[in-house]
């Protein structure tokens, strides 16, 4: 047992309304036992248009949920439409922020250098980010896995302190396992895994590595998570499309 407490973040992405996010966290609410909360930290991560909504619903329910959101900007205020800064998530109680995921940096052009940006940013307003790093089919069919992790953590690390970089969460995404009919198994994501906690450590030391969880996100479901889990360097999961359906979610929480 490594001691460190497992992580299960709900990634929605674009989908359901606030009326929607309500109606699934309370139906996980009645799924989820007190004995499943203590045991995984859930996070839920609407998207931003629900994220008033479902803290309103943690609050006054006391859910024991995270609340997280899916993106930000680095920048506290000024003329950048369409973004949200971290003080605006802040002052709506969110612990927890996806930096880096691979649909932000392939579809909408994020670079290493605007993830440290972001990571940096949500550390210096309190916040925890869920960085997540992996590599594309054709990296890994090139053999380039190693370097393009180790240098995505490498970057977003930069100027991170060792006290704030213990708080992290990192979700390593196998780019390459998502929609190409390619299924990655838990020592694929366990060895990759290794290998972030190896690159943190080199960074910021063996001891403060050792206490990093680290997710694994790549079609996570109920009928898979259970093996991921099983292996000792797997923290926990960056859930997608199955956390949708709050039945699903609750069986991925409940993995043993």
């Amino acid at each position: 047992m490594s001691g460190r407490r497992p992580i299960i973040a709900a990634n929605w992405k674009m989908h359901k309304t606030h009326l929607e996010a309500i109606q699934a966290v309370q139906k996980l609410s009645y799924l989820l036992d007190q004995d499943d909360a203590e045991r995984v930290e859930v996070v839920i991560c609407p998207a931003a248009t629900s994220l008033r909504s479902v803290q309103t619903l943690i609050d006054s329910d006391r859910l024991p949920y995270g609340l997280g959101a899916q993106n930000v900007y680095w920048e506290d205020k000024g003329a950048f439409t369409g973004e949200v800064s971290p003080p605006m998530l802040m002052a709506l109680k969110v612990g927890y922020v996806i930096v880096g995921h691979s649909e932000r940096r392939a579809m909408f052009g994020e670079t290493d250098e605007n993830v440290n940006l972001k990571v940096r940013a949500v550390f210096a307003h309190g916040m925890t980010p869920i960085l997540c790093v992996g590599e594309t089919l054709r990296e890994r069919d090139v053999g380039a896995t190693e370097d393009r992790v180790t240098a995505q953590v490498r970057a977003a690390l930069a100027g991170v302190s060792s006290s704030d970089a213990a708080k992290l969460v990192v979700a390593y995404e196998p780019v390459w396992a998502i929609g190409t009919g390619r299924n990655a198994e838990p020592s694929d994501a366990g060895q990759v895994i290794a290998l972030i906690r190896q690159t943190i450590a080199d960074v910021h030391g063996g001891d403060l590595a050792q206490g990093v969880r680290i997710q694994y996100g790549g079609s996570v479901k109920a009928g898979n998570i259970r093996d991921f889990m099983a292996h000792p360097e797997v923290d926990g999961a960056l859930v997608g499309g199955a956390s949708l359906d709050p039945e699903e979610l609750a069986l991925i929480v409940k993995y043993r």
